[in-house]
């Protein structure tokens, strides 16, 4: 028993009993070790593929095929901001660069306390909600600066109640 089948093992468990081949879990448990690690890393594709019964390599190359997955750590929270053109034209790029600025990054970096890494993104079907961006994989939309800005307070709040053990 791997260290995502000891710390997970409920949710494997339950995940595992919605597919008639363990294979077909392989995203599900992509989501758990990249959760665990803050990344898909090494050590989360050997365990995802003895949980899957498959080969590394081919759980390997499911992680490096989906953009959901990041084979490089990233902040506690993940930016995306949509700037494909719908977007741009709701001003998601004047938003993105402004996003950088705010957090004293380049696109694709992580700040230094490790809290965010902010990029772009093509299309997250959200058109009509721009400029909008998604957070560990949930939406955030009609943002403007303001709303931003209380948006990073949040966050930055939640990281530091969970530091100290309060969350």
């Amino acid at each position: 028993m791997n260290n995502l089948q000891k710390k997970y093992a409920e949710r494997i468990s339950t995940t595992l009993a919605k597919y008639p081949d363990k294979r077909s879990a392989v995203m599900p448990m992509l989501y758990i070790a990249q959760e665990e690690y803050g990344h898909v890393n090494a050590e989360g594709i050997a365990q995802v593929a003895e949980i899957c019964d498959m080969d590394p390599t081919q759980v390997k190359s499911i992680a490096g095929f989906y953009t959901m997955y990041s084979e490089k750590p990233k902040g506690k929270y993940w930016l995306q901001v949509c700037v494909d053109l719908p977007c741009a034209l709701r001003g998601a790029d004047e938003f993105h660069h402004w996003l950088l600025d705010e957090l004293g990054i380049e696109e694709g970096g992580t700040t230094a306390d490790g809290l965010f890494t902010a990029e772009h993104v093509m299309c997250l079907a959200a058109c009509d909600k721009a400029p909008m961006l998604q957070c560990n994989f949930h939406f955030e939309e009609n943002l403007d600066k303001e709303k931003m800005r209380a948006k990073l307070k949040a966050w930055r709040a939640e990281a530091l109640a969970a530091k100290n053990g309060k969350k």
